[in-house]
């Protein structure tokens, strides 16, 4: 099952996570070649963080799937989500690092 965490130092009071859970579904899934019923998505704000050590606006994304990443799917991938963190929760893109991990063969999705 790919899972991509989104960690934020924003507070997500008020803001419709709904929207940000679904496009992130939506994004990994294509992007990946999933289907999106097995794509899962973890949103967590106000998360004490900081950026080149500046506690503006930040994000940092981890995603992680057995099987449909590469180098291109990756920088994809982190455009799209580092686009919708933007757009949603005006995270700039500069501040927002991706982690992409391929676990072992220990599964099948």
């Amino acid at each position: 099952m790919p899972c991509l965490n989104i960690s934020t130092n924003v507070n997500l009071d008020g803001v419709d996570t709904s929207s940000i859970l679904s496009e992130a579904t939506s994004t990994v899934a294509k992007l990946i070649g999933k289907p999106e019923a097995y794509v899962m998505i973890v949103l967590k704000g106000s998360v004490p963080m900081s950026f080149g050590g500046s506690e503006q606006p930040a994000a940092y994304g981890e995603l992680v799937s057995i099987g449909g990443l590469n180098p291109d799917v990756n920088k994809k991938l982190s455009a799209a989500i580092a686009g919708l963190l933007d757009t949603k929760l005006q995270v700039p893109p500069v501040p927002t690092l991706d982690g992409t991990v391929q676990p072992s063969e220990s599964g099948d999705v």
